[in-house]
């Protein structure tokens, strides 16, 4: 298994925005309350040690999405809202690498690194993760500051969220990331700091 050890990786925050509140408009359940609590306990990680981040935010182009711009739901969740100077790149599809320069600012950073927290594990984190992969970037997504919604089937079944977000950590696993949780990836970092 991959780690993180000398390494100095960009946080990827993808899609931690106030119109995922709205659960029932999602699927009806939701996993991993504590989601967005471990992506701010990495964000402030991040932040004391300087290291690079980059928040991605959805700009749906349908008006009547909750992630469209002109939509309360667009904006960022306060827990991990922004600060001043901090790049925040906007997608109106599921990866974060279309239609956008995320690709270039890492590699205008010599960043050969990512770690992907946000919303959701079926949908933006799943394609952000496998574009990251494809594009050789040492990938790693973390298990338990990422979530998932319920989801259909093709004939009616019903998923429920933890099923979804499973499955979906599986098919990236050791395929297009590595699969870690938030204190796997502080631990490591930290080892690497004390040799600084």
């Amino acid at each position: 298994m991959k780690t993180l050890e000398n390494t100095n990786p960009a946080l990827i925050l993808v899609d931690i925005q106030q119109g995922f509140d709205n659960i029932p408009y999602w699927g009806g359940e939701r996993n991993n309350p504590n989601a967005e609590a471990n992506a701010r306990k990495l964000l402030d990680h991040w932040r004391a040690n300087n290291r690079p981040l980059f928040h991605i935010q959805h700009c749906s182009t349908n008006p009547d999405s909750l992630l469209a711009a002109s939509n309360p739901g667009n904006a960022h969740k306060e827990i991990v809202k922004p600060l001043p100077g901090e790049p925040v790149i906007k997608k109106s599809v599921n990866s974060s690498f279309i239609g956008t320069d995320l690709q270039q600012q890492l590699d205008a950073a010599n960043i050969d690194t990512v770690v992907i927290v946000g919303l959701t594990t079926e949908h933006c984190v799943s394609t952000t993760a496998r574009m990251a992969g494809n594009f050789g970037y040492n990938t790693f997504v973390v298990a338990d500051a990422v979530a998932a919604f319920a989801k259909t089937g093709i004939n009616g079944e019903h998923y429920n969220a933890e099923t979804i977000h499973l499955t979906a950590l599986a098919m990236l696993n050791e395929e297009f990331a590595t699969i870690l949780n938030t204190d796997d990836v502080i631990n490591s970092l930290k080892k690497n700091d004390d040799f600084l």
